[in-house]
């Protein structure tokens, strides 16, 4: 039996979520990176890419050291995929900072407005593909973003492209097609410039064998050497996220602990579908003495 981090991705942000993360680690973000950190999380900050994509970095970096016990494995959604191999011992906190702040930027200027992500819940993948060829052309750019759950994808592109999706979809018997708090078109080729201006960024940065297992969130496969995990990191915004092969290739690999760290609940109601024996769980609302003691049992019945 084996454990397993999951971090989340843009859209799970909150106002405050780094208010509840210890002072020890904000202070040493805020000195790393020469500014405030605190400031970058209000409703205000937050309507910024990068503050987004720091945040959620900084509080997943922080709760993972609360927990103090290491994983068996750690996976990121996204920008999750940076505090994983923090904590993978993968690459350093200031270097994923100065990566994340870079990240950020990038992305937010290469779309500043009129693009961003959708959710469809309520039909399969077949279905969205076919919807999505049916709108897709140059002047109304739309693509397969995430794959969540067996009912639940997520689409990025233009926002009247993905308009005319969820439209079709909803016609198709969809439950819901909601657009997502993300004002970025990510993991789709619209992102392929800035992931190759990351990348010449990447490649001054020193990346370790992590310690313990990372698995991508867009291969939903353990990644070991050192350059594998550059190119997750630097390409995995213009990548197809497949969360649902991710979560199934930990259960596969005998992980019956899976721990979301913040901010949120969203990766834990995924994972419950995959789950059938095991716990999964949520670091906001829960006890660390708690999560500590789960995190211990599992180690231990592993060992």
């Amino acid at each position: 039996m084996s454990s397993l981090l999951v971090f989340p991705g843009q859209g799970a942000q909150q106002p405050g979520m780094l208010q509840r993360s210890p002072g020890e680690t904000l202070d040493e973000a805020s000195d790393l990176l020469g500014e405030a950190v605190r400031l970058l999380d209000s409703a205000e900050a937050l309507q910024s890419t990068r503050a987004v994509q720091l945040c959620l970095l900084i509080a997943g970096v922080a709760a993972a050291r609360q927990l103090v016990m290491a994983p068996d494995y750690v996976a990121g959604l996204s920008i999750g995929a940076y505090p994983a191999a923090v904590v993978a011992g993968a690459l350093s906190f200031s270097d994923a900072l100065h990566l994340v702040s870079l990240r950020g930027e990038l992305m937010q200027q290469a779309y500043p407005q009129g693009y961003g992500m959708t959710a469809i819940i309520g039909l399969d993948l077949v279905t969205v593909e076919s919807l999505l060829a049916q709108v897709h052309c140059a002047e109304m750019p739309v693509y397969l973003a995430n794959i969540n759950a067996d009912n639940q994808v997520v689409i990025a592109g233009s926002d009247v492209a993905m308009q005319a999706v969820a439209e079709l979809a909803k016609a198709c018997g969809a439950g819901l097609a909601k657009r997502l708090a993300v004002s970025v078109p990510s993991h789709c080729p619209l992102l392929e410039a800035p992931a190759h201006a990351l990348a010449d960024a990447f490649a001054n940065v020193a990346i370790q064998t992590p310690k313990i297992g990372y698995l991508s969130g867009s291969r939903a496969r353990p990644l070991l050497k050192p350059e594998a995990l550059r190119d997750d990191l630097a390409f995995n915004m213009c990548r197809v996220v497949d969360w649902r092969g991710t979560v199934q290739s930990a259960y596969e690999r005998g992980v019956r602990l899976q721990i979301e760290l913040p901010p949120g609940a969203v990766l834990t109601g995924l994972a419950r579908r995959v789950f059938e024996q095991g716990t999964v769980m949520a670091f906001d609302g829960a006890r660390i003495d708690t999560l500590q003691a789960l995190m211990r049992e599992e180690g231990s019945r592993h060992s």
